[in-house]
């Protein structure tokens, strides 16, 4: 027997309610996905089990997958980022939801394997959280499921290595690589919601200030790009020695992350890696810096080492954390090292989660009408889904693109000169 939601309270589902109704009148894509791509009645019937941050655009992407007639089951990738009110929301618009803020470790663990007992056709995943637990936990579900999508940089990094050993049983599509998910959510999205969370939650001015990026990815790009665009004086820190050079390219400053944590004001990691700032660099820190994590997971910085340093640590401002050091310098933490734009702020943009949740709906549509003649594995996201959901964002906006001729497209495709 499945269980019923576990909510906080059900009292706050106004509010809840609201949040999801802005979403739904600024997300264009999936408003129009869903009016044709998921109403043609192949998601019907299906359970669906999804594992996103549980706020108002993930509410609206599992609230189009029920009206589309699937049993949505609905789980926190990370414990701070759940909000309650959408949740009761959500649970009195008929979506199932195994969440609350702030749960304990064995309460967030009990969320996610009650998500995986709904027997779930087909996964919505971040970060591998319920692909890796239902294969680990639950070998006795895992031939219901047909298929999956995963929408982070770490989520793919862990289903390549589940392929490698060959313990990846059914197919995953990466939407985390499609080129409307990354190119937008990763970099864009990251880049503005995780420096307006930091604004926001500290109350201080970034001009002139040192910030120092931890990973020149596509998260890292983004990070790199506003925090230039609010005046900082920005240094970039890369293992990759390519990327590392794009970003000298790019007019930023590059140095070793420990000559950084001599020079720094503000620290943002972005990597997807454990320890990118450790002991050694905290030793090396001044005094009143920042540390702000826009990675997947808060072990980006050595907490235990950071709490082991400290004489004494103390909630300066919500959401930051201060640690003293023993010789006076403090050093300060935000969201204890979570996800700074989702566990201290809403997140992405409504527009830039409207172009990777319309990725994520089309996935699903892909999945359970293909699934059956797919090869267990990862896969990339098929062209024709990157392509639409750009077209239907371009019709949004009232831009048609340029069409190639005939003539064009024959050039193109020839090596003769002149032809």
């Amino acid at each position: 027997m499945i269980q019923e939601s576990v909510i906080k309270d059900p009292a706050l589902a106004p509010g809840g309610h609201r949040k999801i109704d802005w979403v739904a009148q600024h997300s264009p894509v999936l408003n129009c996905i869903s009016k044709v791509q998921l109403a043609d009645g192949m998601l019907r019937g299906r359970r669906i089990a999804m594992t996103i941050h549980l706020e108002a655009k993930t509410a609206y992407l599992a609230l189009l997958l029920a009206r589309a007639g699937a049993d949505v089951t609905v789980a926190g990738s990370n414990p701070l980022s759940t909000q309650d009110d959408v949740c009761a929301a959500l649970t009195e618009r008929g979506v199932r939801v195994f969440a609350t803020h702030d749960p304990t470790n064995e309460e967030f663990e009990y969320y996610l394997h009650q998500t995986l007992e709904t027997g779930p056709e087909l996964l919505i995943d971040d970060g591998a959280e319920l692909v890796g637990r239902l294969v680990e936990h639950h070998p006795d579900l895992v031939g219901n499921v047909i298929g999956g999508s995963e929408e982070t940089t770490t989520g793919v990094l862990k289903l390549r290595s589940m392929e490698a050993e060959g313990v990846l049983p059914f197919p995953v599509l990466a939407a985390n690589d499609a080129r409307m998910k990354h190119l937008f959510d990763n970099r864009y999205g990251t880049g503005h919601s995780s420096l307006v969370a930091l604004l926001a939650n500290t109350n201080l001015f970034i001009s002139g200030k040192a910030v120092v990026v931890m990973g020149f990815g596509w998260v890292g790009r983004g990070l790199a790009k506003y925090a230039d665009g609010l005046g900082a004086r920005v240094i970039v820190c890369e293992p990759d020695p390519v990327k590392l050079l794009e970003a000298y390219a790019e007019g930023y400053e590059v140095m070793n992350s420990l000559r950084a944590a001599e020079v720094g004001d503000v620290f943002l990691t972005g990597t997807g890696n454990l320890k990118v700032l450790a002991r050694e660099h905290f030793e090396r820190m001044k005094g009143g810096v920042l540390l702000a994590n826009a990675g997947h997971y808060d072990h980006e910085f050595d907490l235990s080492a950071l709490r082991e340093m400290a004489v004494e640590a103390r909630e300066v401002r919500e959401n930051i954390t201060e640690y003293e050091m023993p010789d006076g310098r403090r050093l300060h933490v935000l969201a204890r090292g979570r996800l700074v734009n989702i566990a201290a702020g809403d997140g992405h943009p409504v527009e830039i989660m409207d172009l990777t949740f319309a990725v994520q709906a089309l996935a699903a549509h892909h999945l359970a009408k293909n699934a059956a003649g797919m090869q267990p594995g990862l896969h990339p996201i098929p062209p024709q889904i990157d392509e639409y959901v750009a077209r239907a964002k371009l019709t949004s906006l009232g831009v048609e693109p340029e069409e190639l001729s005939q003539e064009q497209i024959s050039y193109q495709k020839s090596w003769r000169w002149g032809n």
